[in-house]
């Protein structure tokens, strides 16, 4: 690799990292919102990693290519790793080439969404409707039949195996 290409190279690496931190002051958490299934901040800080409180509770993003789960094969159902909810069966998960746990679909009733104008751009969030716990995001990208692609952080799941 050329100097060139390694100093672009490590610049896109640190502002990928810069945006992985960065939270918006103006953001709704979703523990501010009223959702079935709710712990106090402290009880969700006792059941979760901090990676996970952080996807979850914050709003947070895992680093792409780092969760098992991005790579799980098995038929099964993804969960909710805050509150245990069915979110995606594995019938509908694709290998977007994103890093992230990718699906196409999700169960009724399971995931609901809200707007996110951070980064600069309007993208659209997906939430666990049982509690409320930050997934990722759906873009129109995705394949047939719903032509949607659900980015969700693999922290944010669980895998139950059929």
């Amino acid at each position: 690799m050329s100097r060139r290409g390694f100093m672009v190279a490590g610049a896109a690496s640190l502002a990928l990292s810069a945006l992985t931190l960065w939270r918006r002051p103006d953001a709704v958490m979703a523990s501010e919102g009223d959702f079935p299934f709710k712990l106090t901040d402290a009880e969700w800080q006792a059941k979760l990693s901090p990676q996970a409180y952080d996807v979850l509770r914050h709003e947070g993003t895992e680093h792409p290519f780092t969760s098992t789960l991005n790579t799980e094969k098995r038929a099964g159902i993804f969960h909710c790793a805050g509150c245990d909810q069915a979110l995606f069966d594995s019938t509908t998960k694709f290998d977007s080439g994103t890093g992230w746990p990718s699906f196409y679909d999700f169960i009724p009733a399971s995931i609901g969404t809200s707007v996110d104008t951070s980064y600069g751009m309007t993208r659209t969030e997906v939430h666990c409707s049982n509690c409320g716990g930050h997934q990722g995001h759906v873009f129109n990208d995705g394949p047939a039949p719903t032509g949607l692609r659900y980015c969700i952080n693999g922290v944010a799941l669980s895998f139950v195996a059929a």
